[in-house]
């Protein structure tokens, strides 16, 4: 499935259906009267937040939603039908915004939230509902009014516990690849992470959500590489798994240009808790590791963890530690 993040949606809310005119016509009343049914509503513009997605890929093929108008009164002082609600169904962490694409609408962070975009136009009233005293053979009746359409953006932000941040080829495909049953692309090359991939991590019976984002390199603000499009996919989680690999030749240098790549994106996403980890170990001698594990700590503030997705070392500590802090962070109600 491919992967998308965001659509513009074109929506519009059905008309309501036109109240009648009708006068009651039978043999042997002599005063009949006015019968004219009110119109029915035209239906609702929806969106649910369903499980089970994780793209908006739908939306590049269906860009248009437009709901059924309400069916006409009748005589008889019959009632005509409401108009079919519709209903988009996006995947949790969607966002809406209006066609600015910067007033937020809504924000779809609960599996079966629901939030109505466009409401039905009102049927009209037909003309038994006029009928007075004073005018007992009304011969009008309401129109129904108009439905409301307007054009929306769709953005996604993942919903994951845990993030997966560093430069191109820090491992953290591998990494993912390793502790769960997601199949992301890993290659010897930069930027073959091209989208977020989700997998779900399992340590002593706990289970949570890993999002693994494409590398940033610096300048990635400015949009060089691709950018940092994709960070708004770990605005949301509780901890970020910070990876620099062991092959770096200045893993000091690599750690800080991320960091300040998240800086400059904002987003709150410096603020949350930071576990700091060199990969791919596997690569290094025990002189030049310890050299390298220093100098990182050095950068960062704190000892790094050391692991290697490919020779399983060092795995169970780390996924241990990101369940601690997502646990403490579940239990303390925090989502930073």
């Amino acid at each position: 499935m491919k992967f998308l993040d965001e659509a513009k949606v074109y929506i519009r809310s059905g008309d309501g259906g036109a109240g009648a005119v009708s006068f009651r016509r039978e043999k042997f009343v002599e005063f009949g009267g006015p019968d004219g049914g009110d119109g029915g509503r035209g239906g609702d513009v929806w969106v649910e937040a369903v499980n089970g997605l994780n793209t908006l890929i739908d939306f590049r093929y269906q860009q248009h939603f437009k709901a059924s108008i309400g069916t006409h009164g009748m005589g008889r002082n019959r009632t005509g039908a409401n108009g079919a609600s519709v209903t988009l169904k996006v995947p949790v962490g969607t966002q809406i915004f209006e066609e600015d694409n910067e007033t937020l609408i809504i924000d779809l962070t609960v599996e079966g939230q629901r939030f109505k975009l466009a409401a039905g136009g009102n049927g009209g009233f037909g003309n038994a509902h006029f009928k007075s005293a004073t005018n007992q053979a009304p011969t009008w009746a309401n129109p129904g009014l108009a439905g409301d359409e307007k054009t929306i953006w769709l953005r996604l932000k993942l919903i994951a516990d845990a993030g997966l941040v560093g430069l191109p080829n820090a491992g953290k495909s591998t990494f993912l690849a390793t502790c769960t049953r997601a199949r992301p692309k890993i290659a010897n090359y930069p930027f073959t992470t091209l989208h977020p991939n989700l997998g779900v991590a399992t340590i002593d019976g706990a289970e949570f959500i890993l999002a693994d984002i494409p590398g940033l390199i610096e300048g990635a603000h400015d949009g060089i590489g691709l950018g940092d499009r994709f960070l708004g996919h770990v605005e949301r989680t509780r901890v970020l798994l910070h990876l620099v690999s062991a092959q770096e030749e200045d893993v000091a240098k690599a750690y800080k240009t991320v960091k300040r790549e998240l800086e400059a994106y904002g987003g709150g996403i410096t603020d949350k808790p930071e576990i700091v980890a060199l990969s791919q170990i596997d690569v290094l001698d025990e002189e030049e590791l310890k050299k390298k594990s220093k100098a990182l700590a050095k950068a960062c503030g704190q000892t790094p963890l050391q692991l290697s997705a490919v020779a399983n070392v060092g795995m169970t500590g780390t996924l241990r530690a990101l369940r601690d802090i997502i646990v403490q962070a579940k239990n303390t109600g925090s989502d930073d």
